[in-house]
């Protein structure tokens, strides 16, 4: 059996430090976690990764105690270190435990995108995420739209400015 998290719900998919930094430029972690509906988690090397944005300022303090963290086991490691000279730590550490256990990866990290595509390891993103919120009715596309404007302000280098061309 797979990773559960907390209420024992299967881990399916890892969130990086580039979607968890966008949902928290704008305060709203809250709709990463609704999104993830406990079926997402992530490593300690991300939230080392992310506790830096903080200390760095790049965002206010947040807690990400929903969020489980998964420890590398020893063969994840030894992919991580592989992985790590051409992709950041963060990343590195995501596609390692989803190569070994079979997990999507959530990642904006361009490098790291086209990595996936090469391994086969399926991968979503902060519009993917913001998508689903629309789609699912949490948010509405407006909404939606307003956030992924907002998180473009903030640096978020996004592919396209509009979530309805993803809804189509």
């Amino acid at each position: 059996m797979g990773d559960l998290d907390a209420r024992g719900q299967p881990i399916t998919i890892l969130l990086n430090c580039t979607v968890l930094s966008n949902f928290a430029v704008v305060n709203r972690l809250d709709l990463l976690q609704s999104a993830a509906r406990g079926q997402a988690a992530t490593t300690e090397v991300v939230i080392d990764e992310f506790n830096e944005g903080v200390v760095l300022g790049y965002f206010a303090p947040a807690s990400l105690d929903w969020l489980p963290v998964l420890t590398l086991s020893p063969e994840e490691r030894v992919t991580f270190h592989r992985l790590r000279i051409r992709l950041g730590a963060g990343e590195a550490s995501c596609f390692a435990v989803a190569h070994h256990r079979g997990l999507r990866v959530a990642t904006d990290d361009s490098d790291a995108r086209r990595y996936a595509q090469r391994a086969g390891i399926p991968v979503s993103g902060t519009l993917g995420i913001l998508a689903q919120l629309v789609r699912s009715r949490v948010i509405t596309l407006e909404e939606g739209n307003a956030l992924l404007a907002e998180m473009v302000q903030r640096g978020y280098r996004a592919p396209l400015t509009d979530l309805s061309t993803l809804l189509e």
